[in-house]
């Protein structure tokens, strides 16, 4: 054993040992360490702009875009960002210790359920040193403690911030090691820490597909996987097509880098030849490449003729697949090929059609004549949300705080025994 994984693996018997206690801390604690943070977050703001200062100047001489650089720079606004969601996790209710469906038994005992926390949670994330302060305050919120990875190219600002958490936890009188760093940036670290199922309850990836499925594949723990989010809509003959435009127009432009904007656009047949040049010509304006099958090339002229290798892609981009239609079964067909489970959505207003619609499609969030857009923690009431599931175990769609939770029975007696 080197002293890489020595390291790791006593980060994780840590964090397995702090967790023994901070599952059962009130929630006013948690919030104290919430609002502590936040508070040291503003006084020591000076110092992490200074460790970010240098992480942005190794990106530069390492030629990250723009974009990326932007994404790494804790700014004021970025810091004050993350101070605002401190705020409103401090604000949302706590889950761990509730009791539901609590009923009675025919021998009088009563059985429910309590949310409890999951544990220790391992966090391994790229790029957006937000991620660090954000994920550690739902984890805490809902009672876990966290390990978190971060990008090698991130590895002061993500240092500093870390050193923030655990002095906020020492100043509430908890263990520092609720939340720890992975303090070195060797990628050997990644691969050690998925092995440590004996100490991590689960691993949620946030990043790259690539990321996300080294981790799925290489894990002996539990992975919270999302690798992409592939979102079509589904414009029904009988949609409402002043509704349609804004919604099509919000899913694609509005922010084209995320998981939940518009990669595809399927048009029923029966309307195709009125409301495709229309929404072409509404997008072409916002600078969107249009990319489609071959009805949809003879109808509109600014449609490009997709290749196969461009349906079902991911583009984070400008750029958008429109396919024309027979009907609702093509369309469902085509959304079992090429979607992500991740954001589906279709606008009628043909009411048992978009029930069917609801029933039958198989994705994290469905949604009728709403953009894809809203397939977000906040948007769905969940207050924040530390990433959106794909698959289905332990939860589809946003992660919240009750996400970060699992249940366990619990039962009350008055003497009695089985027979």
């Amino acid at each position: 054993m080197n002293a890489l994984e020595k390291d790791i693996i006593s980060v994780s018997r840590r964090a397995r040992q702090a967790s023994r206690a901070f599952q059962s801390a009130s929630s006013e604690i948690k919030n104290r360490v919430l609002a502590k943070i936040a508070d040291l977050l503003d006084k020591r703001r000076a110092f992490i702009q200074e460790e970010n200062a240098k992480d942005l100047e190794s990106g530069k001489k390492a030629g990250l875009s723009s974009a990326m650089l932007d994404r790494l720079h804790l700014s004021d606004a970025v810091i004050d960002s993350m101070i605002a969601g401190l705020e409103e996790v401090i604000s949302l209710p706590d889950p761990v210790g509730r009791i539901s469906s609590l009923a009675r038994r025919p021998n009088e005992m009563l059985v429910g359920r309590m949310n409890v926390p999951l544990g220790v949670i391992g966090m391994i994330y790229e790029s957006r040193p937000n991620v660090t302060v954000d994920a550690a305050a739902l984890c805490l919120k809902a009672g876990n403690c966290v390990i978190l990875r971060g990008g090698s190219e991130a590895f002061h600002s993500n240092n500093a911030l870390a050193g923030v958490l655990q002095e906020a936890l020492i100043l509430c009188g908890l263990n520092e090691n609720t939340v720890q760093v992975i303090p070195v940036k060797e990628r050997e670290a990644v691969s050690v820490l998925l092995r440590q199922e004996k100490y991590i309850d689960l691993l949620i990836p946030r990043g790259g597909e690539g990321l996300i499925r080294f981790v799925s594949e290489n894990s002996r723990i539990p992975v919270l996987k999302h690798y992409k989010g592939v979102c079509h809509i589904f414009v029904d003959r009988l949609a409402d097509l002043d509704k349609a435009t804004p919604i099509i127009l919000n899913g694609k432009v509005q922010r084209p880098g995320v998981c939940n904007a518009l990669e595809g656009l399927l048009i029923h047949q029966d309307i195709a030849e009125h409301y495709l040049p229309v929404i072409a010509g509404a997008l072409h304006r916002h600078g969107v490449r249009l990319l489609g099958c071959e009805k949809a090339v003879k109808i509109e002229a600014n449609i490009e003729q997709a290749d196969d290798s461009d349906w079902g892609t991911e583009f984070l981009d400008l750029i958008l697949t429109v396919k024309v239609v027979e009907g609702y079964d093509e369309a469902k067909e085509y959304i079992e090929r090429y979607g992500s489970q991740h954001t589906e959505c279709i606008l009628t207003e043909d009411y048992s059609l978009a029930h069917k619609f609801v029933r039958e499609i198989d994705a994290s969030a469905v949604m009728v004549n709403a953009s894809t857009r809203f397939n977000d923690g906040s948007q769905l009431g969940l207050g924040a949300e530390i990433g959106i599931s794909t698959t289905k175990l332990h939860a589809y769609g946003p992660m919240g705080l009750e996400e970060l939770t699992t249940k366990k029975f619990v039962v009350f007696g008055e003497g009695q025994v089985r027979s």
